[in-house]
């Protein structure tokens, strides 16, 4: 069974940073491309960054590139994701996920998923 542990959410103000980060069974980090996806109340999941297998390929959501880092530390089986110059509108319950692809940035490729965690901005 695949589980994703998140964690590094929390309050913070405007133009601060946050780290999060999200572990997984070493079977399923070596295995697998990796994806951070946000959603906000009253809004559709989107999503923040995604990672290939080996780390070589990353991209990022419109609304974060420049602002945010996804990276992968294998000897940790762990996925992380910097997020500096935080915004309010970047308020939204983070997600990792993974995908049986090789890479992807579509919701509907990455059928498991974490808990999540909660990121509050605060203006």
């Amino acid at each position: 069974q695949i589980q994703l542990v998140e964690s590094g959410g929390g309050l913070v103000q405007a133009g601060g940073s946050l780290r999060l980060s999200c572990t997984a069974s070493e079977r399923t980090f070596v295995s697998n491309a990796m994806g951070w996806f946000r959603q906000a109340p009253g809004k559709e999941r989107e999503f923040v960054a995604g990672i290939s297998r080996t780390g070589n390929n990353i991209s990022y959501g419109a609304s974060v590139k420049g602002r945010f880092t996804a990276s992968r530390d294998h000897a940790k089986n762990t996925v992380y994701l910097q997020m500096n110059s935080l915004k309010p509108e970047d308020t939204a319950v983070y997600y990792c996920a993974v995908t049986t692809r090789w890479f992807s940035e579509r919701e509907s490729e990455f059928p498991y998923w974490g808990q999540g965690t909660q990121v509050t901005v605060s203006s």
